[in-house]
């Protein structure tokens, strides 16, 4: 049998059998708590996310959060709606925040929203920093 039919089959295999092969992990960033909601007019709010940036090492990373939001106007109409924001950790540091400025009504303004849930879908993360400078 030759070298490469014996790799070829080797491989074959170690999918048959489910293993998986460890692929080096990047840079991680998790929430430190659940999003905070904070109202700033009737239907404007600030949503902030606490970032735990430990697992980005002393490169820093940038990435960005999607999230879902749920909201209801008083008359009971409910929406959801999917956005996403930025953020940086520093190198060296071990924390940031991330803050949406965002607006939830059907009529311009005048209702009183209320932000019913905040879910975070997924957090993405690029290790290092670059300077625009």
């Amino acid at each position: 049998m030759d070298r490469r039919r014996t790799i070829s089959l080797f491989f074959v295999a170690l999918v048959a059998s489910g293993a998986s092969l460890a692929l080096p992990s990047g840079p991680e960033a998790s929430l430190t708590q659940a999003p905070l909601v904070m109202r700033v007019d009737k239907d404007e709010f600030r949503i902030a996310f606490g970032i735990d940036g430990q697992g980005c090492g002393q490169n820093g990373c940038t990435g960005s959060i999607h999230y879902r939001v749920e909201w209801k106007t008083p008359q009971g109409a409910k929406r959801s709606e999917i956005k996403q924001v930025g953020y940086t950790v520093s190198p060296l540091a071990s924390r940031t925040i991330a803050v949406d400025r965002q607006y939830f009504d059907t009529a311009e303004g005048a209702h009183t929203t209320e932000v019913l849930k905040v879910s975070v879908d997924r957090i993405t993360c690029r290790g290092g920093i670059t300077s625009a400078n």
